[in-house]
């Protein structure tokens, strides 16, 4: 691989493609993909068209004389939606567009993007739960609700954690996690401790709400990408109605055990 200040066409067509592949896989809003795989191009002296499909990139670079070119399709990378990664890449991007990273070092980083270690999950696990608790307080629940809250909260996210590092369906972890909170949650109108059981148990789901893919599917609407939106937001309607469905199923149970 070269190491100059400017690749080669082939070269900066195949770094870009895997480059938007991890962009597109960590969450990334299809404007936020173009606007930083135009900055690498654009300081390599290239130009760059972007072609954001619901799970592929399709990648075309040419340079400015406009006599060679490439085309690259890359499947998204599978990392989940995360911040961090998010960060990370777009940092990548205005260091590469500022001079401060070579193509080299560019490509280096981007390899070892996976070998940065994650979150201890242990501690999401903690954070979500105290999270969902301060959900609780702020639509008015007591300090019973809260605890019982957090408890669901715990024991949800950690199936959820468990069930999607084992490869289960996303769908499947999404209700089974719902049914487990709302059962526990229902604890206080079962045996009735506090004074807002309601509250308890109405927040006892949220930390399963799919905000970010709701959010990005009204950015690339805004955007023009009208595919892009209407697949995201597919896919957290799919979610919120199995998260509904575990949470219906374990209010009829808790409700035949009042009978």
């Amino acid at each position: 691989m070269s190491v100059n200040e400017h690749p080669s066409v082939n070269e900066a067509c195949r770094f870009l493609a895997d480059y938007a592949a991890w962009l597109l896989g960590c969450g990334a809003t299809c404007i936020r993909i173009e606007k930083n795989v135009h900055r690498i191009s654009g300081a390599f002296g290239l130009q760059t068209e972007v072609a954001v499909m619901p799970k592929h990139i399709h990648i075309s670079v040419r340079n400015a004389a406009g006599n060679e070119n490439c085309s690259e399709l890359r499947r998204q990378r599978h990392t989940g939606i995360s911040f961090d990664l998010n960060t990370r890449l777009s940092r990548l991007s205005w260091e590469v567009a500022d001079g401060k990273a070579t193509f080299s070092e560019a490509c280096r980083r981007l390899k070892t993007m996976n070998e940065v270690l994650p979150v201890s999950p242990p501690l999401v696990l903690l954070l979500a739960s105290v999270a969902n608790a301060s959900f609780c307080r702020l639509f008015g629940g007591d300090a019973v609700a809260m605890l019982l809250v957090f408890s669901a909260t715990l024991a949800g996210y950690r199936l959820k954690q468990v069930l999607l590092s084992s490869g289960v369906d996303v769908r499947f972890v999404f209700m089974c996690s719902a049914f487990v909170s709302s059962v526990l949650a229902a604890g206080g109108h079962v045996f009735g401790w506090g004074t807002t059981p309601e509250v308890a148990l109405g927040t006892s789901v949220l930390y399963l709400i799919p905000g970010i893919p709701y959010i990005n599917s009204v950015s690339d609407l805004l955007g023009g990408h009208y595919l892009c939106a209407f697949c995201r937001l597919a896919d957290a309607v799919v979610l919120t109605a199995c998260l509904s469905v575990g949470f219906c199923c374990g209010l009829l149970l808790m409700e035949r055990s009042l009978l």
